[in-house]
């Protein structure tokens, strides 16, 4: 019954999706279910059941609903007032580690932090390493410091509310790192309801071509780069080409474009000079 109300609103793989659900209905695993086929929801459960029946048919994703989704290997809390951090974005992060590792000790910044997921997944892989992170929203600030305190990284995490880097003054950083809104304005009709009706649209659209946030931060960067530090970019999958142009040749070494499964450009790594 519930597979057949998720298929008829949409959702892909419901019947995985409805398995879903009944795990957080019940609080048990798919071990658990799949070996107790004859397990009868009890009449609290069944009424929880049919709640987030209803809120997964309205296309609610299924991450708010359970309030967490996992990335690189960590679990992290997710809520509408961040981004649900994406298979892709963990490109940035080995890019990031594969970098830094080296270093005896680093300071990165991450712009648009939301989930604190970047930052955080650096920190726990890279102990010497310390963080910053910067969101407009004091909401999703919030969300990555508590994010922060569960991955026990607090204290080389610090948080700051502000818009780009309006709120740093003469901080110097070995690495910047961001995934920022990029979809284009344009594009937004023609996203998943799961992602154009419930995810914060400031997390992912510029409201504009896709690129104005982009080309501020490539403008903004070197003066908060130490000599020879680095700028991670996530971008869109049309994008790399307008990215790339958007690097001063004698500030920046020639930028590195990197794949995502699909062969799309979706990672920008540069090097200021």
């Amino acid at each position: 019954m519930a597979e057949s109300i998720l298929a008829a609103s949409g959702v892909a793989e419901p019947r995985r999706e409805a398995m879903s659900l009944v795990m957080l209905a019940t609080e048990r695993d798919r071990t658990f279910l799949y070996a107790h086929p004859e397990y009868a929801l009890t009449p609290a459960e069944a009424t929880t059941f049919d709640s987030l029946v209803k809120r997964r048919a309205g296309r609610e994703p299924l991450q708010y609903i359970s309030g967490v989704q996992e990335f690189y290997g960590l679990e992290f809390e997710v809520t509408p007032d961040v981004l649900i951090p994406r298979p892709e974005t963990e490109m940035l992060v080995e890019r990031a580690i594969e970098i830094l590792r080296p270093y005896d000790r680093a300071q990165i910044c991450d712009v648009g932090t939301g989930s604190g997921c970047i930052a955080i997944s650096i920190l726990h892989e890279l102990p010497r390493v310390r963080a910053l992170g910067l969101d407009m929203s004091r909401k999703a600030v919030s969300v990555a410091r508590r994010n922060a305190a569960k991955h026990n990284v607090s204290d080389r995490f610090e948080l700051v509310e502000s818009e780009l880097f309006d709120s740093l003054g003469s901080e110097k950083f070995d690495m910047i790192v961001s995934n920022p809104p990029y979809v284009p304005a344009r594009d937004i009709r023609d996203l998943q309801a799961e992602v154009r009706d419930f995810e914060p649209q400031d997390a992912f659209t510029d409201r504009s071509d896709g690129l104005s946030i982009l080309g501020r931060i490539v403008k903004q960067t070197p003066q908060f780069l130490t000599g020879q530090g680095y700028l991670l970019l996530e971008i869109g999958f049309d994008q790399s080409e307008k990215v790339v142009e958007m690097f001063n040749a004698s500030q920046w070494y020639p930028p590195e474009l990197f794949p995502d499964l699909q062969g799309i450009p979706r990672l920008v790594s540069a090097r200021l000079i």
